[in-house]
């Protein structure tokens, strides 16, 4: 073997050996089901307020994480609106728009007429640093305890999606009234 195919045995080698790091790395960033949902202080949208994910504690959330300058987070907004005009009593849907400018943010909530709580990360130090998101959007189911029920990363395609999601606190609240035997 010359000196030329030794250096380019070497490169690939290292740039291999980088992939399967990146790739173990990345494998043990995300929060782990059953886990509890890190919590921070917030500016809220569009009061500019401050809020937490902690004051829906006792109730189950899908928690989304988006930004108005994200195609799919425009395409799967109608749905997540409707999902959570539907199941309001059962579910809080809440927002998290994330690595954005204040004014592009409200016109996004605008736009699509976005009424359910919102938050804002600006320098998306809560959404990369403590929920650990690899994109936009992406979602979290989390229990009435505060820990991780499910995790979906990437747009919904429809209610039907959400809804598949949601499903174990659906189930939930459908279920209190409920005793063993009945129907």
């Amino acid at each position: 073997m010359n000196w030329r195919t030794g250096i380019v045995v070497l490169c690939i080698a290292a740039l291999l050996g980088f992939l399967v790091w990146g790739l173990v790395k990345k494998g043990d960033s995300s929060l782990a089901i059953g886990e509890p949902v890190p919590v921070a202080t917030l500016p809220t949208l569009p009061e500019g307020g401050e809020g937490s994910i902690e004051d829906f504690r006792g109730q189950w959330v899908l928690l989304n994480v988006w930004a108005s300058w994200c195609g799919p987070c425009k395409e799967e907004s109608p749905a997540l609106d409707r999902f959570e005009e539907a199941n309001r009593d059962q579910i809080a849907v809440v927002g998290i728009d994330t690595k954005d400018l204040n004014g592009d943010a409200l016109a996004f909530l605008r736009e699509f007429n976005i009424e359910y709580p919102q938050f804002r990360d600006a320098s998306g130090d809560y959404t990369d640093g403590e929920l650990k998101t690899t994109g936009v959007p992406e979602s979290f189911l989390i229990d009435p305890e505060g820990n991780l029920v499910a995790h979906y990363p990437g747009p919904f395609k429809d209610e039907a999606a959400i809804e598949a999601f949601a499903s174990p606190a659906l189930d939930d609240a459908a279920s209190p009234g409920e005793t063993e035997g009945s129907s």
